[in-house]
């Protein structure tokens, strides 16, 4: 699968997709400072499943309903780095392509799912 992973995501997340084979596109390695609109803008053009831990990309996905190809929110703060990126590699692992067009919010113990009209 494809994704952009946002400045603020955890390097260790990045490296363990790519290990799984994913095709990660990281902003702190390529667009460092970007606005969330270009992020954001990028991810679709590419049709890229975005992975941020910022919640302002719910406030353009829900309150100014900006298109987007799929956003794994990652809620798991007070985790270590190696248990963050094993959690969302299961997450993709288990959900796959279902992920596409879903707003995803991954927290310890739970994900919730919201497909976007």
């Amino acid at each position: 699968m494809n994704f952009v992973a946002d400045e603020g995501v955890d390097g260790l997340i990045v490296e363990k997709l790519r290990e799984d084979g994913h095709n990660v596109l990281y902003v702190a390695e390529q667009k460092s400072g970007a606005s969330d609109e270009v992020i954001l803008t990028m991810a679709n053009r590419e049709d890229r499943i975005l992975i941020t831990r910022d919640k302002d990309f719910g406030e353009l996905v829900y309150h100014k309903r900006q298109v987007h190809s799929g956003i794994l929110l990652n809620r798991l703060y007070e985790l270590d780095s190696v248990a963050k990126a094993k959690i969302v590699s299961g997450v993709v692992k288990e959900h796959g392509v279902r992920l596409q067009g879903f707003f995803t919010v991954i927290q310890p113990g739970r994900v919730r799912m919201k497909k976007m009209q």
